[in-house]
């Protein structure tokens, strides 16, 4: 069933969701937030939007142009909805398309800012996948991997754009091998964790293409508190 709910934590932006499917989750407004974001910049990617809320949340924080990538035609319906309902179609444009293609569109050294929510997880036939397609899709390596991602980036990106990606913490070395291989130096990784008392779930990691060596781990950011409340650092996100 589609619906339309408040985008999580912003009260004035609104995102158009289908409840079977896979809806977007607070992995998306971390990367949002964490991914540096310069006062000139000029163009933004996502490359695997969902339905948009990276280039919605994004658009709180910069006036720049703003592209979202979806390879799921129903899904691309739902971004582009969201899009409108916000009325932000001049600034943010949604394209059906294999990221793996989409750098056909663009020049080379295009964009300021790549960003990527992508895929958690590898697909064997093994894996346990859900019997809805959209969240099969949407969870595991079938259209967009880690590789394809980062190297589509390499052609995206200016010279010291900068690259972020949110993904599982098991899976950082090979994130930060890639993206080495594809000339994106790595410059911050942000452990995040459910509680102070958890393993961390989530690792935002952000480089920059032909950066300078040299990496900084920021400090650990705690979603809830001990209460199983929203901590500040996390509300802050959201505006509060």
């Amino acid at each position: 069933m589609e619906v339309v709910n408040y985008l999580l934590g912003y009260k004035d932006m609104k995102i158009v969701q289908n409840t079977e499917w896979f809806n977007f989750s607070l992995d998306s407004v971390l990367l949002a937030n964490f991914i540096t974001i310069r006062a000139k910049i000029k163009n933004i990617i996502d490359l695997g939007t969902g339905n948009a809320p990276i280039p919605l949340i994004l658009s709180t924080r910069t006036n720049a142009n703003i592209v979202g990538v979806e390879i799921q035609k129903p899904i691309y319906q739902l971004a582009i909805k969201s899009i409108q309902l916000n009325n932000l179609e001049e600034r943010i444009k949604i394209i059906n398309e294999d990221v793996k293609e989409v750098s056909k569109r663009f020049d080379s050294d295009f964009f300021d800012v790549v960003v990527s929510n992508p895929p958690y997880f590898k697909y064997t036939k093994n894996s346990h996948v859900n019997d809805n397609d959209y969240k099969t899709i949407a969870r595991h390596e079938l259209m967009l991997d880690i590789d394809s991602v980062i190297k589509v980036a390499k052609k995206l990106l200016k010279n010291q754009g900068y690259f972020g990606i949110v993904h599982r913490p098991e899976r950082l070395m090979e994130i930060l091998t890639k993206m080495r291989e594809n000339n994106i130096e790595p410059k911050r990784v942000c452990f995040v964790y459910p509680k102070c008392n958890q393993e961390a779930n989530i690792v935002l990691i952000e480089g920059i293409k032909n950066g300078k060596e040299g990496i900084k781990f920021e400090p650990p950011l705690f979603v809830h508190d001990t209460d199983g409340n929203y901590t500040i650092e996390v509300r802050k996100m959201f505006g509060e």
